[in-house]
């Protein structure tokens, strides 16, 4: 069936419906550029609010500012003499396509696509996406909310993508490949979950999809970087405090293995959000990953020793004389003047003071920070928004011994997208005049890739006992490489109740080293809805 018959079919079933403007979400999506104004009445020096804990939750943030009113901004007015005019323009543009409310439920389906074109002027390269999909939400009783959608796609990609889907096996963030064609590829992706309210001051998640600890645009902690994995997610908010457990498992389909299929692992996550004051909130953070079946072949399982939701996994996995992957970090955010935002992060993968102290470079002081800025309406320029931010982190870092037990799912880092033995400088420039958007992305980065056959620490399924030296090691080892990356997008909201927008951008992206160089100059059109974020920045 032809796009435009879908959609007309879509938009005539939705009229047998009643309406209801807004059917209740649970979570805010990933991808930010537009619910900006959202973002910036949390980031306010008047509330206090854990802005660090993505996705947001919706019921939260109704508690602390007005969200219907800020949902509804982008709202196009306009009345019309006929009802069946007015259902169908508010469908089209304002509201979710097929809405159904009742006493005791809503329920709220909308179409998913990205229909796009593009040209690589650099490789003399015709690129296209082909993705349909759907989603469903919805809300059951005062304290079940539901979520549920599905991608498929087809496309043809720029050549560097080509380069590291064949590698890995994955189009970044979106799922397993097929062949598709001559030189396409054949991907699907899903998502589904359930969340409820447990009183006053507690929540529950059990579902499939990605989660984002931090308030940068990167995240050293945990980000949305890799597939979509399976966790269940339990947290407390009281006072100043929100507390967060998140139980996740994660696959390594690096090799499939008789009768058990890719390899898991589990990890258990601890996150301390504290809100010092409105202006100043930190946060603690740990992590332990294990693998599912140990060394000699016996499935352990989801490991009980980890269950503990109030106890730091460090001591424990020390105590228990356990060869797992921990890790820890801090992530501080800091409101200057009205809408300003100062944060950073650090994570610990392993510390050893002496080494450190030593300044030789020993490969086990794996870490890495974060530093950034952002501001809302500077200049006092409504609706501009500015954002720059560094990441630094060491070689080795996020990698294990045995690599299943690495911070990574689905042949992609959980953090990073650049994995390990990095720098780079991001800088984003948005601003929006009604429905018009317009971004610019601007990203520099060095790092250090591999010889043939050599482990400089940049790639984190590698094992750490093949280091290439004990000592001397330092962020951009190996072979030194620099990107550029630029992108400039220009697009028009259609209808913001699922983010459905008409795209047009141009992507400038260089590459140096001592072996190779690479340019692609690409632009693109696209029909799409824009929920979640695509990393193909790296």
């Amino acid at each position: 069936m032809s796009t435009p018959k879908f959609l007309l079919i879509f938009l005539l079933i939705s009229a047998g419906f009643n309406t209801l403007t807004n059917a209740q979400n649970s979570f805010l999506p990933l991808n930010k550029t537009y619910d900006r104004n959202i973002y910036k009445e949390v980031y306010s020096p008047e509330i206090y609010y854990h802005t660090s804990v993505n996705p947001f939750y919706i019921p939260e943030l109704k508690k602390v500012i007005n969200y219907d009113s800020l949902k509804n901004i982008l709202w196009l007015e306009k009345s019309l003499n006929k009802t069946w005019k007015q259902k169908a323009w508010n469908k089209f543009l304002n509201d979710d396509v097929v809405t159904l409310h009742r006493k005791d439920f809503d329920i709220a389906v909308n179409p998913l696509m990205n229909f796009g074109l593009g040209n690589d002027f650099a490789d003399s390269k015709s690129t296209w996406v082909n993705t349909r999909g759907l989603e469903i939400k919805g809300r059951i009783g005062k304290n079940f909310l539901f979520y549920t959608n599905f991608y498929e796609n087809q496309a043809v990609f720029v050549d560097y993508l080509n380069t590291y889907i064949h590698k890995w096996s994955v189009v970044p963030g979106q799922g397993k490949i097929r062949e598709f064609g001559d030189d396409g590829f054949d991907y699907a992706a899903a998502t589904g979950y359930l969340a409820m309210n447990a009183g006053k001051h507690f929540s529950f998640q059990l579902g499939h999809g990605k989660n984002f600890l931090g308030d940068g645009y990167r995240s050293l902690l945990l980000s949305d970087n890799s597939f979509n994995n399976l966790f269940l997610k339990s947290s407390v908010n009281f006072w100043h405090i929100k507390y967060m457990v998140l139980y996740n498992q994660y696959i390594d389909i690096g090799e499939s293995k008789p009768n058990i299929g890719y390899p898991r692992k589990y990890s258990t996550v601890h996150y301390l959000s504290w809100t010092v004051s409105k202006r100043v909130n930190l946060s603690f953070f740990d992590a332990i990953i294990w693998q599912a079946t140990d060394s000699t072949g016996t499935y352990r399982g989801f490991d009980l020793q980890y269950l503990n939701p109030i106890i730091f996994m460090r001591p424990v996995e020390f105590s228990i004389g356990s060869p797992d992957n921990a890790l820890m970090g801090l992530n501080l955010s800091v409101i200057a003047g009205k809408h300003n935002v100062f944060y950073g992060q650090f994570i610990l993968d392993e510390f050893k003071l002496s080494e450190v102290s030593g300044g030789n470079g020993w490969w086990g002081n794996k870490q890495g920070f974060q530093l950034g800025f952002k501001t809302y309406d500077p200049f006092n320029l409504k609706n501009l928004y500015f954002q720059t931010e560094y990441n630094w982190v060491r070689p080795y870092t996020y990698s294990q011994r045995v690599p299943l037990k690495n911070y990574g799912h689905y042949n992609q880092p959980l953090a990073h997208p650049l994995g390990a033995n990095f720098w780079e400088w991001v800088n984003i420039v948005q601003y929006n005049y009604n429905r018009i958007f317009f971004k610019l992305h601007l990203q520099y980065a060095l790092y250090g890739e591999d010889p043939q056959g050599k482990n400089f620490g940049k790639d984190i399924y590698k094992s750490y006992e093949t280091c290439v030296c004990e000592y001397h090691n330092h962020v951009g080892q190996g072979i030194k490489t620099t990107v550029f990356y630029n992108n400039l997008n220009i697009s028009y909201l259609i209808n913001p109740a699922y983010n459905l927008n008409f795209s047009v951008g141009f992507t400038y992206r260089y590459l140096k080293n001592d072996l190779r160089k690479e340019q692609t100059s690409y632009v693109y059109f696209a029909l799409r809805t824009s929920l979640n974020n695509l990393y193909y920045n790296f």
